[in-house]
């Protein structure tokens, strides 16, 4: 027997379609049914791959006697949070003020005009280990409706009062934040196994992101080194998947072991962004790597035909979570034969103990050797055997807001490895993007089906300009450029809270709610506040307006005013705010009827490039050739050829760094180093070294054929020594 969710398209709603429960999607007929029958609604949020929203399902959504008791008492509603992200965030605050906590799946009582009077998130039919069971509870709230309803509704007005309450903007952005926020990621740092804090642990990668750009613009190794710390133990563990690529959504331990192990495509969009950074600060190509075995993962199997990317997988096969990733040695030995099974065990640490309910989940948290690229030919075997073991359910609804992430993440990595087909595929998605969920100025939430979801919300806008903006800076195509600010001023046009600050989740033309809700926490991806600020900034210093000038001046106020109280909760907006404090490398190009293909492979991750269409009085060719105008931290240089801005671009990479010989039997003598002036390194107990000045790691990899001083070191040290790079900035010691 289905209910009112069968013609729906979402497929949460769908998975729900053929429950006993009388479930109605969100809308007017079940609020009037309400009303004309005098009951309380019943609200149930979630989404496809939500592991306890399938465990609540069949206990109790399956079940005939609580569905007795919803239909007979209630009027049900199922929302699918990733369609009604507006509905998701106004309950989710009343869940966090009822309970202290969040999660999914929320379960809201309310009236019929949407106010809640109380809230929670997973119960079990029958009461245990010291939670109320479903049943109890609806019984209880049935009882208070009928005899104590005058207090349900007080509750009710007083928490709904309390929604519309605003907080006051601060007067002017606040500099200090990124260093305040820096301090809590120092004393919350899991040094041992990376992350933050103890378990469960989430990727969280634009937390990465701004600790690496604090060691881009200020030379900070400590927060270098919690990024790559944590990027390393992330890998190694559970929370990867070594066998068909990809990151699942978050670690239940402190080890990054045994993961939820669901996959969602912002998580793994957010996750090449962040290894591509590192690639880019380190130029360890393990960091490249990962970005590359992740984006297989996403191309492969989470790609649709026409370009879209698909939402999610399923952590749950055959009604158990992780049956999927788990083998046994028997398994691997059987596949792969004695010898090569055997070996494969051992480096992925299968054993006949297990990690996770008696089997063993692929990891290499055993060894610091991650880049043993031996066994990859037995990869496809082990991808083959899963998938007719047992298979995922993948989740085919295309969502705007998480699809322009992975544009974006695919345009990093294209600009890392310099591989086209990065490009081709980013292209190809915001094609479809463009094409399938825009209509002119006006973006849909989802499509599933050639079915369009709701009315864009911010998230889709400041998602999509994300997109647009990644776009422009890989390929320089002033068509992307043109797009994101068309969008910029329709998001102001349609979610801007002139009166106090900030961005409204839902717009003018979404529909009208119990109130107007703002995200502006980063939580598990940057919210559209945040994500906004960020592209604002860089819109700003590509193309000067006063309008979005006046715009970014009032968001990085008011975003400071929320972050003040836990600036580490608003990483995407720090990295914002260290960007308009500290701009990145700003340069003008005006061609003389040359390609720019290549610039984008040369310059800093964080460089803004405005290309003129034609020179003019304040913007001139030198000498009739392609002329570029640099400003780096508020001043400018003087006008340049490539020839020159390339010469320009190394001076930036330089640091305080210097090479020098070691030998290796002085080592265990070394007790410290100090720092005795430019050039110079004052080893403990054997004086001063006058080692040869030279340019930093990065330029040395990327540029060797520069740098013949270096390679003649090589060879005329000793072989009973090491060579050292030293960072006299931060009295820092490393072998290279």
């Amino acid at each position: 027997m289905s209910n009112h969710l069968k013609y729906q398209t979402s497929p949460y709603l769908l998975q729900h379609a053929e429950n006993p429960v009388d479930w109605y999607p969100w809308g007017e007929e079940a609020f009037c049914k309400a009303r004309a029958e005098d009951k309380p609604i019943f609200l149930s949020i979630g989404y496809s791959t939500c592991h306890w929203c399938h465990v609540m399902a069949r206990e109790s959504f399956e079940d005939l006697e609580i569905a007795d008791i919803l239909n007979k008492y209630y009027v049900s509603v199922k929302v699918d949070k990733e369609e009604r992200p507006d509905i998701d965030s106004i309950y989710m605050a009343v869940c966090q003020a009822f309970t202290g906590r969040g999660g999914w799946p929320v379960s809201i009582f309310m009236t019929a005009e949407q106010k809640p009077f109380f809230a929670g998130t997973y119960f079990p039919k029958a009461a245990r280990y010291g939670a109320v069971g479903l049943k109890e509870l609806l019984l209880i709230i049935q009882q208070k409706w009928k005899n104590e309803r005058d207090a349900l509704l007080r509750s009710a007005n007083k928490i709904t009062e309390a929604l519309h309450q605003h907080r006051t903007p601060a007067s002017q952005a606040d500099k200090t934040l990124p260093d305040t926020a820096l301090q809590w990621y120092q004393q919350n740092f899991d040094a041992s196994f990376g992350g933050f804090g103890g378990a469960p642990k989430f990727p969280a990668p634009h937390n990465l992101l701004f600790l690496m750009q604090q060691y881009e613009k200020h030379g900070n190794s400590r927060a270098l080194n919690m990024a790559e710390i944590t990027l390393q133990k992330m890998y190694a563990g559970g929370l990867f998947d070594h066998i068909g690529y990809g990151f699942c959504r978050y670690s239940t331990d402190r080890y990054y072991l045994v993961p939820h192990f669901e996959k969602m495509l912002y998580d793994n969009a957010l996750l090449i962004l962040a290894y591509c950074k590192a690639y880019d600060l380190t130029e360890q190509s393990f960091y490249l790597g990962v970005a590359e075995k992740t984006a297989s993962y996403i191309l492969n199997e989470m790609t649709s035909p026409s370009g879209g990317f698909y939402s999610a997988q399923d952590a749950d096969s055959d009604g158990e979570e992780g049956k999927y990733y788990v083998f046994t040695p028997q398994e691997i030995i059987e596949l792969l034969g004695q010898a090569d099974g055997s070996a494969f065990c051992e480096r992925f640490s299968i054993t006949k103990a297990g990690n996770f309910e008696g089997k063993s989940i692929p990891n290499l948290l055993h060894t610091k050797n991650l880049t043993d690229a031996r066994f990859d030919p037995f990869l496809p075997t082990l991808q083959e055997y899963r998938r007719s073991r047992t298979r995922l359910h993948t989740h085919d609804k295309v969502l705007t807001a998480w699809n322009s992430l992975m544009i974006a993440a695919l345009c990093r990595l294209y600009r890392c490895s310099r591989d086209p087909r990065y490009l081709d595929a980013a292209k190809k998605a915001q094609g479809f993007l463009e094409n399938s969920l825009c209509d002119q100025d006006t973006l849909y939430v989802s499509i599933r089906g050639g079915k369009l979801g709701a009315r864009g919300f911010l998230d889709d806008y400041a998602s999509y300009i994300f997109a647009l903006l990644s776009l422009y800076d890989a390929t320089l195509e002033r068509t992307f450029l043109r797009r994101a600010v068309q969008l910029i001023r329709e998001t102001v046009a349609q979610y801007h809270d002139s009166l106090h600050g900030g961005f409204y989740l839902s717009g003018t033309e979404n529909e009208a709610l119990l109130f107007h809700p703002k995200e502006c926490y980063d939580g598990a991806i940057p919210s559209g506040n945040s994500l906004l600020a960020y592209v604002l900034v860089r819109v700003n210093a590509l193309l000067p307006d006063q309008g979005i000038e006046n715009i970014l001046n009032k968001q990085l106020a008011y975003m400071s005013g929320e972050a003040e109280r836990y600036p580490a909760g608003y990483s995407m907006f720090l990295m914002a705010l260290s960007d308009f404090w500290e701009p990145p490398l700003l340069i003008t190009a005006v061609p003389n009827g040359e390609h720019l293909n290549d610039l984008p492979f040369v310059l800093p991750s964080d460089a803004i490039v405005k290309v003129l269409e034609h020179p003019s009085e304040e913007y001139k060719l030198l000498n009739e050739e392609t002329t570029f105008y640099v400003c780096r931290n508020h001043s400018c240089l003087p006008p340049m050829n490539k020839r020159q801005l390339m010469t320009e671009i190394q001076k930036q990479y330089q640091t305080q760094e210097v090479f020098l010989w070691i030998p290796k039997m002085v080592l265990p003598l070394l007790t410290g180093i100090m720092c005795s002036g430019p050039g110079k390194i004052q080893l403990n107990l054997y004086g001063t070294i006058r080692p040869m000045p030279m340019n930093s790691r990065r330029i040395t990899r990327r540029l060797p054929n520069c740098f013949p001083s270096l390679r003649k070191m090589k060879r005329n040290m000793p072989q009973n020594c090491l060579i050292f790079c030293a960072d006299m900035k931060n009295r820092h010691l490393e072998t290279v």
